[in-house]
């Protein structure tokens, strides 16, 4: 198949929705196995135990999304520096696909530190999915 494994890398926040409603649609059309993955990003102990358990719920909710869906699953969660962690994700096993929301920020907070998909799209040559976030 065309996106047989898929790396679809959360946020763990709303933009999360988007994604998911897509790659349910991409992932039966095309018998896909997706991989969820996020990064907690902490700066304290208290700010890690809140991250821990707010990915906790996240990547049980969207597991629990696609597996009543019939797709294969599996995760992975990792901590650290986001922009390095997501990079030694896609560059430890041979994705088909990459998949993720974006926030559509712009202004100096990305000029400054870059997002996320700007740090994917210029450090992979996989396919990249990339979807926008609803306004709300």
């Amino acid at each position: 198949m065309l996106y047989d494994k898929v790396l679809l890398l959360l946020d763990c926040s709303p933009v999360d929705e988007v994604i998911l409603d897509h790659i349910e649609k991409l992932a039966k059309i095309h018998n896909s196995h997706i991989h969820l993955f996020h990064v907690i990003h902490a700066h304290t102990l208290d700010q890690e135990r809140e991250e821990i358990k707010r990915t906790k719920k996240c990547i049980q909710e969207a597991e629990k999304k696609l597996k009543e869906k019939g797709i294969k699953i599996s995760f992975s969660v990792s901590e650290g520096e986001p922009e390095k962690e997501v990079i030694k994700k896609i560059n430890e096993y041979n994705w088909d696909l990459i998949a993720m929301a974006t926030h559509g920020h712009r202004g100096i907070a990305d000029f400054l530190t870059g997002s996320i998909s700007d740090i994917v799209k210029h450090n992979t040559s996989i396919p990249i999915l990339l979807i926008k976030a609803k306004k709300r």
